[in-house]
């Protein structure tokens, strides 16, 4: 049978000034710290890493906080309202001598933390051969003077949060998106014939998902059938993905061809904005499904057996997810069915 079950909620609120929670004495003994977090990618894991973010920078409201990540999301970071700087990695072979050189000398800019988010066997490298032997390093590298605890079965917001938290951040710290969703959508949105006032009941479907991962992908027959569910009680249905779900999104058209198409025409904050203000999102295990949990919409993933939603569930005030061994086995039925008693 499939499960459908509410992923983990949490308040969803705008951060509180820093400031205001940390007592004068203690805001002058971070003022000089600066501290280096590692997240690479990829958007749903970056998604998933705001409360830890947040949570440091409410631990450290005067600190040079500087993150480190690909140069892909170089940008969304800038946008954030929790760092300093952004420094790229290009995750170079690690016998490129340029960029391994360039890397030893970001790890040796006097760090008085490192928070690695990313966890990976290539940050584990930098700690054990780029890294100063006396540098804090809060994660799961083999070396880390702030090791984390066992994380099987924790959910990456979990997970990340309690890095940040045994780094020093403030426990309990929920980010909102608010610096992300301000975008109004009235001219797009007209452009395809989507009335503004219509938005507020839309069903929004993201058919795509990594290319490396097609057996994440539902099937493009139930997404079509899905949308003509949503489309017989009077609602707009919305396609949305970057040019790289292209496929996807015409597989879908092909059978639902009263969908409206968006496939490459919104940047992150259009589609945040999107989220916001949509009656409900329903997804594979991508991206930007753990962006519209965060946006607090009813949002649904859909599993297969690649997913461990232990793990990957994504996590927001009104997000839950619909899992079969089978991805293609769960039915429209059961999907739309799940994201109305959200």
């Amino acid at each position: 049978e499939t499960t459908a079950y509410p992923a983990q909620t949490h308040k969803t609120c705008k951060p509180p000034d820093p400031l205001s929670l940390i007592p004068p004495e203690r805001q002058q003994t971070v003022s000089s710290q600066k501290l280096l977090v590692i997240k690479h990618g990829a958007l749903g894991d970056i998604i998933q890493g705001i409360d830890a973010y947040a949570s440091l920078r409410v631990g450290y409201p005067q600190a040079h906080i500087v993150i480190l990540t690909t140069p892909p999301f170089a940008a969304l970071f800038a946008a954030m309202p929790w760092f300093d700087e952004v420094v790229t990695d290009h995750r170079a072979a690690f016998g490129n001598l340029r960029q391994m050189f360039r890397m030893l000398g970001i790890m040796r800019r006097g760090w008085d933390k490192v928070i690695d988010l990313q966890c990976s066997n290539r940050t584990a490298t930098y700690q054990r051969f780029l890294a100063p032997r006396d540098l804090r390093w809060v994660g799961s590298a083999p070396g880390a003077s702030d090791p984390l605890p066992d994380l099987a079965g924790v959910n990456n917001v979990n997970r990340m949060t309690m890095a940040a938290e045994l780094a020093g951040g403030e426990v309990g710290t929920s980010a909102s998106l608010d610096w992300l969703t301000q975008m109004k959508l009235p001219d797009l949105l007209a452009s395809h014939g989507v009335v503004q006032d219509r938005l507020g009941r839309a069903l929004v479907l993201v058919p795509g998902c990594s290319p490396a991962k097609p057996s994440k992908r539902w099937p493009a027959e139930s997404f079509a059938a899905l949308s003509e569910l949503a489309m017989g009680q009077g609602r707009d249905v919305v396609i949305v993905g970057t040019v790289a779900d292209r496929d996807a999104g015409d597989a879908v058209l092909k059978n639902a061809p009263n969908c409206i198409d968006l496939i490459g025409q919104t940047d992150l904050a259009q589609l945040a904005s999107l989220f916001a203000g949509c009656g409900g999102v329903i997804g594979n295990d991508t991206g930007p499904v753990f962006l519209a949990a965060r946006s607090g919409t009813p949002t649904l993933m859909v599993m297969g057996r690649d997913t461990n939603p232990q793990m990957s569930a994504p996590v927001g005030a009104r997000a839950g997810w619909i899992r079969q061994d089978a991805i293609s086995s769960v039915t429209p039925a059961a999907a739309f069915d799940a994201l109305i008693r959200l």
